[in-house]
C-alpha cells in the first residue's frame, strides 16, 4: 500500500467510531475478550475522559482523534488533542514555549497525541495488524501535515513506545529521552524472594517501612472488578481531591470519571485503600495492563509514617507478583522510588517544530539533555537497591 492510498480524518469525538473499529487497533490482542496490553488507548478508557468532561471544552484538551482508512476500512488511529496549555502530559515544554513567545511566535494551541493525564509508556500510533507500516506513515505525515496547515507551532507525542520513537524520527520528528522509575518482575514467587535480591540495608529499611506502615491502627485492602463498589469511589474522590489541589491546582479528573469508571473500567483497575476506625483514610489507584501495573493516583485524609510506600510501591508490587504481571510502571518523577526497588527506565517522547531556527534549537536542547539522562539513569542504577550481581542482571 502507499500513502496515497490511505485517507486521513479527523473525528472530534469517539462516539463517531464504534468501539470495536478503534480497539481493533489499539488493543486487537484483546478483540476475543483477553486483557488490553494498554488499558488507556482503549475505547472505553479514553470515552471514560471525554463522557465525563475530564477533556474537551474548557479543560485545554479538545479531542481531535485521526483516523486512517484504506478503502473505507479503518486501519489506524490516533488519540489527538488541540492544546491550550501543557498541564497534564509530564513531559516538560513550559521553557520552550517561554522561549518561542519571547521570540514573538504563538506556542498555543500546539497539537498533541498522548493519553491526557497519564504519564504510562505504550503505543501512540495504534495499527490494526496487517497495516502496521502503511498506518503509521499515514498517522505521522497526517499529524505532521494538520500541524502545517493550521498554522501551529508544533506537535509533540508522549510516552511512545521505543520502537515509534525510532520510527518516527525518519518523518523527521525529534526524539527527546526521559526517565521514570519501574519496578520489574524477575518471577518472584512472593515479596520474600524480592528482598532477598536486596543488598542487606536496603532490605532491612523496606521491612522496617511496611511494618512501620502496616502498624496504621487500621486495615489495607485491595479491590477490583466486580468487588469495587461506588462507596469506594466516594473515599477515593477525597483522596483524589487534595492530593490534585496540591499538585496542580485543581484536579484533572471529574467526579463523573470515576462513575464512568465503575461502570466500564473496573476491570481495568485495581484500588487500595486504607481504612481505621471505620473510615477510609487513603488509597492508591492503579490500572491493570496484559503485563503491566500502573499506579496512576493516591490521596490521604490521615497522614501515617511509610503508609504511602505502602499503598503506592509495595503493595502494587505484592499485586504484580499475585497477578503474574512483568512490570510496575509507578508514575513521573520520583528518585525516592529508587530505594524502594524502581530502577530508572527510559521513556520517550516526539516532536515536530513548525518553525526550523525553533526546531534547530529544541534539537540542540535534546541532544544535549539526552546525554545527560543516559548519564542519570547509570549513576542512579549504580546506586540502586540492588545486590550488584542482580543490578547487572536486570541492566
Amino acid at each position: 500500500m502507499n500513502a496515497q492510498e490511505v485517507e486521513i480524518r479527523i473525528i472530534g469525538s469517539l462516539s463517531e467510531i464504534d468501539a470495536a473499529e478503534w480497539d481493533a487497533c489499539a488493543c486487537p490482542e484483546a478483540v476475543d475478550g483477553g486483557r488490553p496490553n494498554d488499558p488507556f488507548t482503549t475505547h472505553r478508557f479514553l470515552k471514560a475522559l471525554e463522557d465525563s468532561g475530564s477533556v474537551g471544552p474548557g479543560t485545554g484538551w479538545q479531542p481531535q482523534y485521526l483516523t486512517a482508512r484504506i478503502e473505507g476500512q479503518i486501519v489506524a488511529v490516533a488519540p489527538l488533542y488541540a492544546k491550550s496549555h501543557s498541564q497534564g502530559e509530564y513531559i516538560f515544554d513550559h521553557s520552550w514555549a517561554h522561549a518561542y513567545e519571547q521570540a514573538g511566535g504563538r506556542y498555543y494551541p500546539k497539537l498533541q497525541i498522548a493519553v491526557p493525564h497519564t504519564p504510562a509508556t505504550g503505543r501512540r500510533f495504534l495499527t490494526r495488524p496487517g497495516f502496521e507500516n502503511a498506518g503509521f506513515g499515514a498517522l505521522v505525515q497526517g499529524a505532521v501535515q494538520l500541524t502545517e496547515n493550521n498554522g501551529l507551532s508544533s506537535l509533540h507525542v508522549t510516552f511512545c513506545t521505543t520502537e515509534e520513537a525510532a520510527r518516527a524520527q525518519e518523518f523527521g520528528l525529534m526524539a527527546r529521552k526521559s526517565q521514570q522509575f519501574h519496578w520489574r518482575n524477575q518471577g518472584y514467587p512472593d515479596f520474600n524472594a524480592f528482598l532477598d535480591t536486596l543488598s542487606s540495608r536496603k532490605r532491612k529499611n523496606m521491612r522496617k517501612e511496611r511494618a512501620t506502615a502496616q502498624a496504621f491502627g487500621g486495615t489495607i485492602e485491595t479491590f477490583t472488578g466486580d468487588d469495587l463498589r461506588p462507596e469506594h469511589w466516594d473515599a477515593f474522590w477525597v483522596f483524589y481531591q487534595d492530593t490534585g489541589a496540591r499538585k496542580w491546582g485543581q484536579p484533572y479528573l471529574t467526579r463523573r470519571f470515576f462513575d464512568i469508571a465503575q461502570d466500564v473500567l473496573r476491570d481495568d483497575m485495581a484500588l487500595v485503600l486504607a481504612q481505621r476506625e471505620g473510615r477510609w483514610v487513603a488509597g492508591a489507584m492503579n490500572f491493570i495492563g496484559a503485563d503491566k501495573l500502573y499506579g496512576r493516583y493516591w490521596g490521604c485524609i490521615e497522614h501515617h509514617s511509610c503508609l504511602h510506600f505502602e499503598l503506592c510501591y509495595y503493595q502494587a508490587i505484592d499485586i504484580a507478583i499475585a497477578m503474574g504481571l512483568g512490570t510496575v510502571e509507578a508514575g513521573a518523577q520520583g528518585e525516592h522510588k529508587l530505594a524502594r526497588g524502581y530502577l530508572p527506565t527510559p521513556t520517550w517522547s516526539l516532536h515536530w517544530m513548525r518553525d526550523p531556527g525553533f526546531a534547530r534549537a529544541v534539537g540542540d536542547y535534546l541532544e544535549a539533555e539526552r546525554a545527560a539522562v543516559e548519564e542519570e539513569i547509570e549513576v542512579l542504577t549504580e546506586y540502586g537497591p540492588f545486590k550488584r550481581t542482580e543490578v547487572e542482571e536486570q541492566e
